[in-house]
């Protein structure tokens, strides 16, 4: 009888010392993610939408053509010398 009453304490004591572990790592996570957990939620601003229109006069009739030209000037080719060894 002495030998099962030893045994059992012995598994209750694991028992305890598994679930004391358990809660200490909750709460060694909790305190290691409480700046996330409780600050305060960000509001997400949406930038301002910026509509562009061009009205044009009602009293015109004509059409208006606006181009534009871009001149490119062309590169000048440096001289590369060569380099004999």
């Amino acid at each position: 009888m002495s030998e099962n009453k030893g045994f059992f304490s012995e598994i209750k004591n694991q028992i305890v010392t598994g679930i004391g572990l358990v809660i200490t790592a909750a709460f060694a996570l909790l305190i290691a993610n409480m700046q996330s957990i409780f600050s305060p939620k960000e509001e997400v601003a949406e930038p301002p939408i910026m509509e562009q229109r061009i009205n044009p006069p009602a009293s015109s009739k004509d059409t208006i053509v606006i181009s534009k030209t871009i001149v490119i000037p062309p590169k000048k080719e440096e001289k590369k010398e060569e380099i004999t060894w």
